[in-house]
């Protein structure tokens, strides 16, 4: 299949579209590990924020990309690799911190899901043209989030509007640069992908 064919195939996410298949288990390894590495070091990009016990990092960013760029279920697997990995005393995680007793690891459970979310709206074309990536991007954010800030709550007993403060709302703007790249990004590649073809 070529990349042009590939490309235009509805279903198909960027890294098919970049690695077609030959080897599928290969190829699928190794975007897995990728990802997973991608963010991991995406991670190491940490800001401390004042009054909040979540930094900004890079994290957020690479999930919502390796889950737009594989798809639902390579995106699921690449964060539950990074996840497992963390949790079993890899030191990747925000600020070089591993385990899952940090008051934060509800962000990392919200990306993994967010990873499959994104990946499931980027197979139905939700990455492949501006607006589309901001809301792909967005409902990504969301989940995180929906998933993250209760946790911060329990984990630092702090009422929810407490946990909001802290970790929600110092993170909105940053956010909002994160999709204007992602807008950038994604669009931009699956242009070069089809001329490249």
């Amino acid at each position: 299949m070529s990349t042009v064919s590939a490309a235009a195939t509805p279903g198909t996410v960027l890294a098919d579209a970049v690695f077609p298949a030959r080897r599928v288990l290969v190829r699928d390894t190794a975007l897995v590990i990728g990802g997973a590495v991608l963010t991991g070091l995406a991670a190491q990009i940490s800001v401390p924020v004042p009054g909040s016990p979540v930094p900004v990092t890079g994290q957020t960013f690479a999930a919502l990309l390796v889950g737009t760029s594989l798809g639902a279920r390579r995106g699921f697997l690449s964060l539950a690799l990074y996840t497992l990995v963390g949790m079993a005393g890899v030191p990747w995680f925000a600020e070089g911190s591993s385990g899952a007793a940090m008051p934060s690891f509800g962000y990392v459970l919200g990306m993994l899901l967010a990873a499959t979310v994104v990946g499931a709206l980027a197979r139905r074309g939700g990455d492949r043209g501006v607006l589309r990536t901001a809301g792909t991007m967005a409902v990504g954010s969301a989940v995180t989030y929906a998933v993250g800030v209760p946790y911060l709550a329990l984990a630092t007993h702090v009422s929810l509007s407490e946990a909001i403060a802290a970790g929600l709302t110092p993170f909105l703007i940053g956010d909002a640069l994160k999709a204007a790249l992602a807008m950038g990004a994604l669009p931009a590649a699956w242009k070069l992908v089809g001329r490249r073809g």
